[in-house]
């Protein structure tokens, strides 16, 4: 069987990579969100939010790339 290394190299890195991304992301949201909070600047509150659920969302894809990874990783 004919192997491609860069894609064996990408199984499981990838998925890794953006759940640490999605939870810095989501970290940072919230700390943008309670720094609107404190400083009563709805638009940086609501940039916050929006950037702490992008980050959940960046997170769960990762986890479930980790997933299908793993399960390729499995099958082959």
């Amino acid at each position: 069987m004919d192997t491609d290394k860069s894609t064996d190299k990408d199984l499981g890195t990838k998925g890794a990579e953006h759940t640490v991304k999605g939870k810095a992301r989501q970290v940072a949201g919230t700390v943008q969100k309670k720094v609107g909070q404190v400083t009563g600047d709805k638009s940086m509150e609501a940039k916050g939010k929006a950037r702490e659920v992008g980050g959940k969302a960046q997170s769960k894809a990762g986890k479930v790339e980790r997933k299908v990874d793993t399960k390729l990783k499995e099958d082959v």
